[in-house]
């Protein structure tokens, strides 16, 4: 089916707005893909270095053009449970590669942190920069010129849009994402919230909310929310990176083996070796990056991509802008209710249809571009799927079912869960943000309430142990942006600020820093630009400035008289506590050059 007028729209005005940095990468990737096998390009010196460590037989095949190599780069590590199944996965790919006739090389490892383990501490300060780290790390694994694809070994927050830009930045290869999967189910996240709550009131003390907290998050694999590492392989799928039906299948079962393997083949199958060339920056388009923000509406998915695909879409030169994503999000209709949009977890999302009946869903009324290139060689049709493991061991792919499997976690297209995405643009006054509101309650979509300031997500905590926020209020905590202190995630406010919710009191945030992936109830306007240590207009916020926050029509001021608001002096933050420790002193040049948080919060562009 042809894609909805409006989607068609917003993509011809993507195309035409990235038209000359698009065309000059395009001829950059043609250029480098022109040159054929990059191994012949090397000398005999350089190669040996390249195979001194493989067996004879890949050596000979090696020295000539014509056995595909495949470069693994890998987020492997075993402190992350997303990441730990990874341990096993080269030895999988490698003998995969064998069997079809090729080689396959780890080219390199990338650092994975997580975010879940440095919420709230010095380390998070490290994690949006790690997204541009990682990119760079893939880079150097690759930059070995040994390869004809690569496969990317990667979940979870940063790591996945890190690697996108890493495979972009060198779209003449062709690149598979090989996910892990999701850990089972364990406490359900409405319960291990509640939890949460108990303990910012001081109803229950660490030792229970440390036996929650274990509970959910109690194996291998992904957390079960949905926030970014689910989101991002949403994203992975719906874009046409992974093949179909391998998000969300458990790690150490035999489909997760069988489908690793394929992906090896595949990439294999893709090289310029073959009949099939796919380079993942021909592959990734303007259509395709639209496909991945629609997925992003449609299932309510983490606010920190409104940062990752602007960033990830211009590593391919396409000029991705907040005004886009806001204008999707006012087209494309809720289908899935995940946590913390609902209180199913991904298992449960999978189980109900997952990413094949979601796609065979936007598909049916034009809100996904089905003319797109993928790893898998045709367009998102063949991805309504659900892939299964054969008597013989072999992927089976069968059609979805016309109904979902549970309605109230995945629905159709005609009985969405609501109109929109949920997720918006706001702007005024005091700069531009974004809020998701997926999972806000409708009568706390606009707040108008006295400003109470801080410079720390701790000094919040702070005042709300000593019972000073029990009133109407709105949150604005700056100093927060990439060039402050690298943008952390203010996860830690969702549960104070959620128990004042509960009490009755209108509430709400606004920060020039980032909220979790799983930002929830609390309406939250985040990202705010030019951030304070811009001398952005939120520097200039008083206490008790009256804040009126309105994400009915995505609007966000302060209500001040304007000349009043230009005459007054920014405020300003010692922030010499954030340019040390935890590695923090190492990202110095990270945090003078990185962009504003509109343009992706980079260090590229």
């Amino acid at each position: 089916m042809a894609a909805h007028s409006r989607i068609e729209a917003i993509t011809a005005r993507i195309v035409e707005r990235s038209k000359p940095h698009r065309e000059a990468y395009l001829d950059r990737l043609r250029r480098a893909a022109s040159k054929g096998p990059h191994r012949a390009t090397l000398s005999c010196g350089n190669l040996a270095h390249g195979f001194a460590v493989c067996s004879p037989s890949e050596k000979a095949a090696l020295a000539g053009d014509v056995v595909p190599n495949l470069g693994i780069i890998t987020a492997y590590n075993d402190m992350l449970s997303a990441h730990q199944p990874y341990e096993t996965f080269p030895s999988i790919i490698r003998e995969a590669a064998r069997d079809a006739g090729g080689i396959a090389q780890v080219a390199g490892g990338v650092p994975a942190m997580c975010d879940g383990v440095t919420q709230g501490q010095p380390g998070m300060e490290l994690s949006l920069f790690s997204r541009d780290a990682i990119a760079m790390a893939a880079g150097i694994g690759l930059s070995h010129n040994m390869f004809d694809a690569a496969v990317y070994l990667g979940i979870c927050d940063k790591i996945v849009p890190g690697l996108v830009i890493a495979a972009l930045s060198f779209g003449h290869l062709p690149a598979v994402f090989i996910p892990a999967g999701p850990m089972t189910s364990g406490l359900p996240n409405d319960e291990k919230s509640r939890i949460r709550q108990l303990y910012a009131e001081g109803k229950v003390g660490r030792a229970e909310l440390l036996e929650a907290e274990s509970k959910s998050y109690h194996g291998p694999g992904t957390c079960t929310f949905y926030g970014t590492a689910n989101s991002n392989q949403m994203l992975m799928e719906i874009m046409g990176f992974h093949l179909p039906g391998a998000s969300f299948v458990n790690p150490g079962t035999k489909l997760r083996e069988a489908l690793t393997r394929e992906a090896a083949k595949r990439a294999l199958a893709i090289t310029a070796l073959g009949n099939e060339f796919t380079p993942a920056g021909e592959m990734i388009d303007e259509r395709s990056i639209v496909n991945g923000v629609v997925g992003l509406h449609a299932t309510g998915g983490s606010t920190n991509h409104t940062l990752h695909l602007v960033a990830m879409a211009r590593a391919a030169g396409i000029l991705l802008t907040w005004q886009d994503i806001s204008e999707l999000s006012d087209v494309v209709p809720l289908l899935a209710r995940v946590y913390p949009n609902g209180l199913a977890d991904v298992n449960h999302f999978h189980a109900a249809g997952g990413m094949g009946f979601l796609i065979k869903q936007l598909l049916k009324q034009g809100y996904l571009h089905d003319d797109v290139r993928t790893v898998f060689g045709q367009g998102l049709e063949a991805y309504t799927v659900e892939a299964k493991l054969a008597a013989d061991g072999q992927i089976v792919r069968e059609p979805v079912p016309e109904e979902s499997g549970d309605p109230k976690v995945l629905t159709t297209v005609e009985t969405p869960f609501q109109s929109n995405g949920g997720l918006k643009m706001l702007t005024g006054n005091i700069g531009r943000g974004v809020i998701k509101i997926s999972a806000v309650k409708p009568e706390r979509h606009v707040v108008e309430a006295p400003a109470i300031v801080f410079h720390d997500q701790q000094e919040l905590q702070e005042a709300f142990k000593r019972g000073d926020l029990n009133r109407d209020f709105v949150a604005v905590v700056r100093f927060q942006g990439p060039k402050a202190n690298g943008m952390p995630e203010l996860h830690r406010l969702t549960p104070p600020l959620g128990v004042l919710q509960d009490r009755g009191f209108k509430v709400a945030l606004v920060t020039d820093g980032r909220m979790s992936g799983a930002s929830g109830k609390v309406p939250a306007a985040i990202h705010l630009t030019p951030e304070a240590s811009d001398g952005g207009p939120i520097a200039k916020i008083k206490d008790d400035d009256m804040i009126r926050l309105d994400a009915v029509n995505g609007t966000l001021e302060v209500l001040v008289d304007e000349a009043e608001l230009a005459a007054r002096a920014p405020a300003v933050a010692d922030l010499s506590e954030n340019e040390f420790g935890m590695g923090r002193e190492l990202f110095a040049a990270f945090r003078r050059n990185v962009g504003h948080a509109d343009q992706g919060a980079s260090v590229f562009a």
